[in-house]
Formats: C-alpha cells, structure tokens, sequence
C-alpha cells in the first residue's frame, strides 16, 4: 500500500479499548468518560480487519489502548493475531502496555507470537510515579517487568519527557534499562485532548532532557530501526540503546508508514488530524468489500505530515481527541 505521497504503509497500529487503569497527566484529565462498550469492535471485527489489512501488504502490528491488557478476555485475540506471525503471512506483532498486568501476561505474550514490547514507565520514584500515573505501584510495573524479561521479551522502556517532573532522572532511567538490557525510547509530549493539566509548560525538547547524559556519554546514531518512529542511537559507556521520538522538534512525518484502527472502529490516517474513516459501519453493514474500499479512502486522506507545532502555539487548533482514544 503506498499513499499519496509515495510512502509505503505496511505498520498498523490497533487501540483495542479506550479505557485505562491509569490516569496519565500527560494523556487524559482525571474524571474521563469512556466510550460505551457496544461502541468498541468485539474480537472478531478487529481479527477480520486486521486480517484484511495484512492481505493489502501490512507486516507489522502493535497491539494499544488505552491499556490493552485490561480488556477483558484479550489474550483471545492475541492468539488469533499471532496466527499471522506463525503463518508468516505478518512480521511481527507487538504491543505497548503500561505494565500493570504483565505479570499475568507475559508468558502468554511469548507464546503467542510477541516476541517484544513496549512498556510506559516515566519514573523510577515511586512518589512521583503514582502522580504521574494518578495511583499506579511502581512496584508492581517493575515486578511486571521482570516477569516479562524472565520469560524471554524484549523490552523497550517509553519515557515521555516532562519538564520540572522526571527531567532529573533521565540518568537513572537510562542506567536502570542498560542494566537490564533493555532499550530506551524518550518521547516528546504531545498537544492532543482537552483538559490535559500542563501541556505547555511540561513539554521540553529531547535536545535538553538528555544533556546530562551527554555531559558523561557519547552518542552514536545507529541504523538499527523498528516499524515506529524513533531514531536509534548507542549510548556510550553504558551499551545502551537510546530511541528519540521528536514529534515537536525534529519532524518524521516523510517517512511515515503507520495507520491507527481506534477501538470504535475509526481508522486515522494521523495522530495529528481528525481525518478519519469509520471501519465499524463498514464491516457491520457492507463486509469486506467495503472495507477495501474504505481503506483505499484511507490512502487518500493520508496528510503529508502533522501540525502539533502550530498546535502547541494555538490551542483553538488543538485535537480534541486523547491519546489513549487512537492508541498513540
């Protein structure tokens, strides 16, 4: 599949629930309304879109929410997209998880196909971790972890950069993940939702949320690179593995490969745009013939790149929609 701009599209990412066991600060306001459960695909819709868009030439899929472990009964579904992985007919199927049911999880993961994740952790201040989350146990996410890690993933720690919150601890963060043999991605956070407290004010650019780790280190960029966003780099004498995601600061958006399926069935083109295509009625009332043609619309409607700097200036042009809405 390749969009207007020549870019081809094989990554699809799938929000299988809005909902979460967290409260981010960063990605939806404490009391948030969810969507009614008879909105969201069931299991079968998502695996026959899914399915549909693996035979249009997507190879890699990473499971989202919300928190994606907390629908009930998802580990259904992982198995049945990990028949794709086995067939050979997907690359690769992986998922982001704030860690909080890992424990449980993980083997099932591993026997399903996921051979990595990716887990949200941005703090390692058990304090400070329960503000940012709005009650989550660290220790719990650490334990979670390590279950993951003893039963043979691979994990990338997703730090979102916050200034005045977590920017002292990028140099433990990153020691804690080279330690353990785990990657890290920072990310920049970005003007999506209303009602996020601090959305200006926390946002600093990775350029200076990782000075104290130049201040000791080197940087090398490296060619290594997964199906996301993040440029790679190896950090110097720690042997870790330091992914940048700059949706602010350093554009991506010309090699883009990536559509969004929401678990009310929309799929955006782009995490910054309210352009969209409703999967749901298609496959409830036309099949899967309409669902080819809604995703050649999709092609279409495919921006050439988003518009969060404006947005950030601007927040009349802000997307109403959260986060844990489109899967991130």
């Amino acid at each position: 599949m390749q969009d207007n701009f020549g870019r081809t599209i094989d990554y699809l990412r799938i929000s299988v629930t809005d909902r979460c066991n967290f409260r981010c600060t960063y990605c939806m306001p404490e009391q948030q309304t969810f969507l009614p459960r008879t909105d969201l695909l069931d299991y079968t819709e998502i695996a026959l879109i899914a399915g549909r868009f693996i035979r249009h030439g997507i190879r890699k899929i990473r499971l989202t929410g919300g928190e994606p472990l907390a629908r009930r009964d998802v580990d259904v579904l992982i198995q049945e997209l990990g028949r794709h992985v086995q067939s050979g007919a997907l690359d690769e199927l992986t998922l982001t998880t704030n860690g909080s049911r890992l424990s449980y999880f993980a083997p099932i993961l591993r026997e399903s196909g996921v051979r990595r994740i990716n887990v949200s952790l941005d703090s390692l201040v058990p304090a400070k971790f329960n503000a940012v989350t709005r009650g989550g146990d660290l220790d719990q996410i650490l334990n979670g972890i390590e279950v993951a890690k003893t039963s043979g993933l691979g994990i990338r720690i997703n730090m979102v950069a916050l200034k005045g919150v977590n920017d002292d601890e990028i140099a433990p963060m990153a020691k804690y993940c080279a330690t353990n043999g785990f990657d890290l991605a920072l990310i920049e956070t970005m003007p999506l939702g209303d009602g996020v407290s601090g959305r200006t004010g926390q946002f600093i650019p990775l350029d200076d949320f990782i000075r104290p780790l130049l201040e000791k280190g080197t940087l090398t960029p490296l060619d290594h690179r997964t199906a996301g966003p993040a440029r790679y780099y190896q950090l110097e004498p720690l042997h870790l593995r330091l992914g940048l995601i700059t949706p602010m600061t350093h554009n991506f958006c010309g090699d883009c490969n990536r559509l969004r399926l929401a678990s009310d069935g929309k799929v955006h083109m782009c995490l910054g745009s309210e352009f969209h295509v409703d999967f749901r009625d298609a496959i409830r009332s036309g099949g899967m013939e309409a669902v080819d043609r809604l995703l050649q619309k999709a092609l279409r409607l495919k921006p050439e790149r988003h518009d969060f700097e404006r947005q950030m200036e601007d927040k009349d042009l802000r997307l109403h929609r959260h986060m844990n809405a489109t899967g991130g």
